[in-house]
């Protein structure tokens, strides 16, 4: 019993910053809920599906390109500090998205210009962003490496239940009121976390310069990759011109980072193939988890015609499965090791997402429930083994990069997914939907077209989820003594 009491009492020094994590990953999912009404208030029709997708992706490029700066800035100031600026801001952002509607008209803007929505979600993702990496470089300097794995799937566990709860909340929003208190809520919450940060250590502190450079290349070659996957079905110079710029600031990067001394990517790590080899895998576990989680909601209220409402339930039953995973997966790597927990769980999540791509418009009960339950759980046994294994190596000073990094590596391949999803699948409807005839043979078209191309997408989720074999395969064979039986 003293034993058990003290365990949890170790933990619990990390409350503050899951809670947190919580808040940021909340905005993550329940954005996808609302976009069917957002698409309604812009205007926006069901062949402008990459216009709307802007504001996940924008969401998406901002949470992915702030992780390695405020890593590096976290190792640098403090990681406390850190948080709460990031807080602050993802604070500041969830205001002017909420009253994005308004200025947008106080300045005389069209109302179907996103524009200013989608720059308001860039800068709260900024905020963010910053949390997760912090988070889980703060479990260095607060608990024992014994402690790490069941620490890094608890903040994991964090980040997906918010996750769980932002499709549910926002359709519980919506129902009853407008989609911008979703954004409101976040400024009560923040406060309270803010209030109780007070308490939690301040963090190792790394006199090394912040490569600022670096950062803004690394954000231009991220936004750059993501807007030529955006127009990926067009045969315009655009896309050429985005593909030169995007290898053009690739190259630029690499060389950039061979000449500095402390680069803002940490190339000692990046060198080790456990750690690349991470990298990788949370890059396709990204893919494939955005494809599940922008096509359920929307299958759910298109093809299926459910109520935002509905489909966010109907999305909880995988993300719920999430954080039961992740604290199998922390359980899992110290008994097997990293390699076979991240196997597990690409391996589920290919069977879930495999069943998922036979749905039609007839599905129900209990099939949808254990298909989606399958792939979160799987989606969740990946979180602690891939943290694991990319900060086992990691110097104190380097932990803030590092775990930005390998977080940045999942929202890398998020932003990928949704871009190639937005491209393709508007690309696909059309090619399927251009010569269905106004009747009510046509809208049966309709809907077989968008069922066909969501069918496509499980597919192609359960693939990539495949593939990500392969790198879990790479990441070895480590394991993390229990917690029990290691001193502290």
């Amino acid at each position: 019993m003293i034993n058990w009491l003290r365990d949890i009492s170790a933990y619990a020094v990390i409350i503050p910053v899951c809670a947190g994590v919580f808040i940021a990953a909340d905005d993550q999912t329940s954005i996808v809920v609302v976009l069917p009404e957002l698409l309604q208030d812009f205007r926006i029709g069901p062949g402008e599906l990459d216009r709307a997708s802007w504001t996940v992706t924008g969401y998406l490029i901002g949470y992915t390109a702030a992780m390695p700066i405020m890593g590096h800035v976290a190792d640098r100031f403090g990681r406390r500090t850190v948080f709460v600026g990031a807080l602050v801001i993802f604070m500041l952002g969830s205001a002017l998205v909420a009253t994005s509607p308004d200025l947008q008209k106080l300045i005389g803007r069209d109302e179907s210009d996103l524009n200013w929505m989608i720059g308001a979600r860039v800068f709260q993702a900024i905020g963010g962003g910053a949390m997760i990496p912090v988070a889980i470089a703060s479990v260095g300097d607060v608990l024992p490496r014994a402690r790490h794995a069941m620490a890094f799937g608890i903040i994991g566990a964090s980040a997906e239940a918010g996750g769980v709860i932002g499709p549910l909340w926002a359709g519980l929003i919506t129902n009853f009121s407008s989609w911008e208190w979703v954004f409101w809520i976040n400024i009560p919450l923040g406060l309270a976390v803010i209030a109780a940060l007070k308490f939690s250590p301040a963090g190792v502190r790394n006199p090394a310069r912040i490569d600022l450079v670096g950062g803004a290349l690394f954000v231009a070659v991220l936004a750059l990759i993501t807007a030529a996957l955006s127009r990926a079905g067009d045969t315009d110079v655009v896309f050429g011109i985005l593909i030169a710029a995007a290898s053009a600031a690739a190259v630029t990067t690499v060389w950039w980072h061979r000449k500095v001394d402390d680069p803002i990517l940490p190339v000692r790590l990046l060198r080790t193939i456990k750690f690349t080899a991470s990298n990788a895998a949370h890059l396709a576990a990204g893919i494939s988890l955005i494809t599940v989680m922008v096509t359920v909601p929307l299958m759910a209220n298109t093809v299926l015609g459910l109520s935002p409402l509905d489909g966010g339930l109907m999305l909880l039953r995988m993300t719920v499965a999430i954080p039961f995973g992740a604290i199998a997966g922390g359980l899992l790597v110290q008994r097997v090791g990293a390699r076979w927990s991240a196997i597990a769980g690409f391996v589920l999540a290919a069977v879930g997402l495999a069943a998922m791509s036979k749905w039609d418009i007839d599905i129900g009960d209990p099939s949808m429930t254990v298909h989606l339950a399958i792939s979160g759980f799987g989606f969740g046994l990946l979180i602690a083994p891939i943290h694991t294994s990319a900060l086992l190596y990691a110097k104190a000073g380097e932990r803030g990069t590092a775990s930005a990094l390998i977080t940045a590596s999942r929202m890398i391949g998020m932003t990928i997914g949704l871009a190639a999803i937005a491209a393709w699948g508007t690309l696909r409807f059309e090619n399927l939907a251009e010569d269905a005839p106004i009747t009510f043979e046509g809208v049966e078209e309709i809907t077989s077209a968008g069922l066909t191309v969501f069918q496509g997408f499980f597919v192609s989720a359960s693939a990539v989820a495949v593939l990500g074999v392969i790198p879990a395969w790479l990441m070895g064979r480590d394991r993390v003594e229990s917690a029990s039986g290691a001193s502290t």
